[in-house]
């Protein structure tokens, strides 16, 4: 069986090494390069893979690469690999890092880049995947099949495009915990104990969110099904009309799209 190489073995790695394991690959044909001795020894401790503290020739064996490194250090972690994985597949999940940035450092045409999210952690995640022109199908195949044990996919045309998955899916998790604190913080002004409106919360969040995506129609029709005129939603979807709240959001992801670009201009470019 081909070896898969990961350089870096943080969260989204250890997200991605499970999956793989889970599906049937042995554990002795995942590679990792991690520098740092705890994490080493955790993944071996985990996974039971094979954990490097620096790039070997054993990366040469690596048909897929995994870069899963802080954007900030790739140029640094790149260096001593390039030479030993020019022909594989170069699978990237940092943010930020331009696929130009990732062939003139390895050396390889055939680059994805992804931008998961941390659902991937429990396998709910989903993932943007843009691939360059040296990418074939097969290629897109074995992406897919990769990162199938962390959730969902979805392809886009141009590699700009992930600065909005970036701001929409990559970030958004963040979003939906920021509404949970506010209804939790409502919920203990309005008499309810903090686990009382934890669980309230979470549920709520979490059925609406299975309900929308087990239904034919849109979250616009959804919302008015529970929203009489007059009635206590209808109250609540005023006052956030009347805030500026849906504009306010629609800002807020397009602050995060402009700095998606920017991190890609500071740490992205070849």
């Amino acid at each position: 069986m081909s070896t898969v190489a990961f350089i870096g073995g943080g969260n989204m790695a250890g997200a991605l090494i499970g999956g793989l394991l889970q599906s049937g690959r042995p554990a002795s044909s995942i590679l990792v390069v991690e520098p740092f001795e705890a994490q080493r020894v955790k993944l071996l401790q985990t996974f039971g893979v094979v954990a490097l503290p620096a790039a070997a020739p054993a990366l040469s064996q690596a048909q897929i690469v995994v870069w899963a490194v802080k954007p900030q250090l790739f140029k640094e972690a790149a260096a001593p690999c390039a030479g030993r994985i020019n022909g594989a597949l170069q699978l990237s999940v940092m943010a930020g890092i331009r696929s130009d940035a990732i062939v003139q450092a390895t050396g390889s045409q055939a680059v994805v880049r992804a931008m998961p999210n941390t659902p991937a952690l429990i396998g709910q995640g989903i993932a943007g995947l843009y691939a360059r022109p040296g990418v074939s199908d097969a290629q897109k195949a074995e992406v897919d099949a990769l990162l199938a044990p962390t959730g969902r996919t979805v392809w886009v045309d141009q590699e700009s495009d992930l600065d909005a998955v970036t701001a929409l899916s990559g970030s958004g998790p963040a979003y939906v915990f920021y509404v949970v604190e506010a209804m939790m913080a409502a919920a203990e002004q309005m008499g309810l104990t903090a686990a009382q409106g934890r669980e309230l919360a979470l549920a709520t969040v979490a059925g609406a969110a299975a309900l929308a995506q087990q239904s034919d129609e849109s979250p616009a029709v959804l919302r008015e099904r529970v929203t009489s005129k007059g009635g206590t939603t209808y109250a609540a979807l005023t006052s956030l009309e009347k805030d500026g709240v849906r504009d306010a959001f629609v800002r807020a992801l397009q602050a995060a799209q402009t700095r998606a670009r920017e991190l890609g201009d500071e740490f992205g470019r070849a």
